[in-house]
C-alpha cells in the first residue's frame, strides 16, 4: 500500500512529465514512471489540494501584435502594500504581482497593447493612487528562460529517456502569425480555467464537436499562440526561499550572463530590462544559504556582472501570465 510523504520524488517526477506534457493521460504518465494509474491520479489530486498545483492555459501574444512588457517596482507606505498588489492583480494586463522588500515594495510584470496604455498606467493610474511613493518601471526586453519552460525542465526529477518519453510529438506549426481568433476565445478560456479539462468538457464549453475542439486545440499550441503551463508551490518540496534579483552587467557581456542565468537550475525566469540594472530574475532555492552561495560562488563568479540586487518575495499576490513575455 502506498504511503507517500509531503512533496516527495514521485511527486516531483509527476511535476516534471506535467511540465513537459500538461495535457497527457495518467495512464501515459503512469506507463513511463513505472507506477499504477491510480498512484498518479492520486498524486495529482493531493498536489492540487496541498501542492497549489494549477494547469492552466497561457496566451502568447501573437507575433504581429504590439505588446509591450514591463516590470514595475512599486515602492509603497507600509499600510498601503497589500491593497496596492490586490488592486494591481485585478488589473487585466498585469501578469504576476508580488510583495518584495519586507513588504514596502510591489513588484509585477504589465503587459500594455501599445505605448498610450503604458503612458495611461504608469503616468495615470498608478502615480495617484494614495500611499504609493515611487515607481520604477524597466521594459522587459528579450527572455532567456520562462514561459512555456518551467521550472523542473532544468531538474534530474526524469531520466533523459523518461523525458523523451513524455515530450508530446511536435506538430509542424501552421503557416502565417500565431493568432487566437474570435472564434477561438470560448476554446481558450475554457483552457484558461483549466489546462486538463477533457475535450468532452471542451466541447460543451465551445458547442463545437469533439473533432473541431482536438483540431482547434492542437493548431493554437503548435503555433505558438496557446500554451499549457503547470503551477505549483515550491515550498512544498522544501524551496522555501525566492527571490527577485537585478543584475547589472556589462554590455558586452549582457547576452552571455543573461544565457549563464537562464541555464542555472535555481533560475526560474530570466530577461533582459532597460533600466540601471539590465537583467532581472526568480531565483528558487532551498533556504538562504542556498541563496547566499547562489550569489557568492555562482553568480559572483560570471564574468561581466557588476552589481546585484536581491529582494525576498515575501507573497505571490498573482502568478498566472495570461499573455506571457515572449522575448
Amino acid at each position: 500500500m502506498e504511503s507517500p510523504t509531503r512533496g516527495d520524488a514521485l511527486d516531483l517526477r509527476i511535476l516534471h512529465a506535467l511540465e513537459l506534457d500538461a495535457r497527457a493521460s495518467f495512464s501515459r504518465i503512469a506507463a513511463v514512471l513505472g507506477v499504477s494509474d491510480q498512484t498518479v491520479a492520486r498524486r495529482f489530486r493531493r498536489l492540487r489540494a496541498e501542492g497549489g498545483l494549477r494547469v492552466v492555459g497561457v496566451r502568447c501574444a501573437a507575433s504581429d501584435e504590439p505588446f509591450e512588457h514591463w516590470l514595475l517596482r512599486v515602492r509603497c507606505a507600509p499600510e498601503g502594500a497589500t491593497a496596492i498588489a490586490e488592486a494591481l492583480a485585478k488589473r487585466p494586463d498585469t501578469a504576476w504581482v508580488g510583495l518584495t522588500s519586507g513588504g514596502t515594495e510591489v513588484t509585477c510584470t504589465a503587459n500594455v497593447r501599445n505605448r498610450g496604455d503604458a503612458d495611461d498606467l504608469l503616468l495615470g493610474k498608478l502615480p495617484r493612487t494614495p500611499h504609493i511613493v515611487d515607481i520604477r518601471a524597466h521594459q522587459l526586453l528579450h527572455r532567456f528562460y520562462g514561459g512555456p519552460s518551467g521550472w523542473l525542465h532544468k531538474s534530474t526529477a526524469l531520466t533523459g529517456e523518461e523525458a523523451a518519453a513524455l515530450a508530446p510529438a511536435a506538430d509542424p506549426a501552421p503557416p502565417g502569425p500565431r493568432v487566437i481568433t474570435a472564434d477561438d476565445e470560448p476554446l481558450v478560456a475554457a483552457v484558461e480555467r483549466d489546462g486538463r479539462a477533457t475535450y468532452a468538457e471542451l466541447q460543451s464549453a465551445t458547442g463545437l464537436s469533439e473533432s473541431a475542439v482536438r483540431r482547434r486545440l492542437a493548431r493554437l499550441t503548435a503555433s505558438g499562440a496557446l500554451y499549457v503551463d503547470v503551477e505549483f508551490d515550491a515550498g512544498y518540496f522544501g524551496f522555501r526561499n525566492s527571490s527577485m534579483l537585478c543584475v547589472t552587467a556589462a554590455p558586452r557581456a549582457l547576452h552571455a550572463v543573461g544565457e549563464a542565468l537562464g541555464a542555472d537550475p535555481e533560475v526560474a525566469y530570466a530577461a533582459a530590462t532597460t533600466g540601471p540594472s539590465n537583467l532581472m530574475a526568480v531565483v528558487i532555492t532551498r533556504d538562504s544559504a542556498h541563496l547566499y552561495r547562489y550569489l557568492s560562488e555562482r553568480l559572483g563568479g560570471l564574468d561581466g556582472v557588476e552589481h546585484v540586487e536581491s529582494m525576498p518575495l515575501l507573497r505571490r499576490v498573482k502568478q498566472l501570465t495570461y499573455r506571457q513575455f515572449r522575448g
